[in-house]
């Protein structure tokens, strides 16, 4: 006579065969910002740097919305570049662009601009060493702060 091995239950026998394992009738909402105020939603977007808010807004259309129409948001992600750019963001405010615009006419020129006034390209021996870079126009102002800088060094 054989001895048959015990058999395990599958998972959803259990599911099927005890209350207690089966999965809630009602599921709660997995995106926190169809819960929360806006308001709220906009404070954690808040906490993003701008790449991590330009990813999060393409998580989903709700929270493309809620990203897409905060002044708040864009306005505190331009006050940083601002540090960089005084210049070119409030010029671009005085021509009454949104937050958001002078974000995105300025976010590049600010990372590039820091980058000179770093040091980043102090030792740049050839446009070659420049290719993979990205680079924007930048004002003769701009480029006589990085020169001082360089003098500096």
């Amino acid at each position: 006579m054989q001895h048959e091995p015990a058999r395990t239950p599958s998972v959803f026998q259990l599911c099927e065969g005890s209350p207690s394992l089966k999965a809630p009738t009602h599921s709660a909402p997995h995106n926190f910002a169809e819960t929360l105020p806006t308001e709220m939603s906009e404070q954690i977007f808040g906490e993003l740097d701008a790449g991590s808010l330009c990813s999060a807004s393409q998580t989903c259309k709700l929270w493309h919305a809620i990203i897409e129409q905060s002044e708040q948001l864009w306005r505190s992600q331009c006050l940083l570049v601002r540090a960089v750019c005084q210049r070119e963001v409030d010029r671009d405010r005085g021509h009454g662009f949104s937050w958001k615009v002078t974000m995105e006419r300025n976010y590049t020129r600010c990372c590039v601009k820091s980058d000179w006034l770093r040091g980043r390209y102090s030792h740049v021996r050839s446009a070659d060493e420049l290719i993979n870079r990205k680079m924007v126009p930048l004002d003769a102002e701009t480029w006589g702060e990085i020169l001082q800088a360089e003098l500096d060094r």
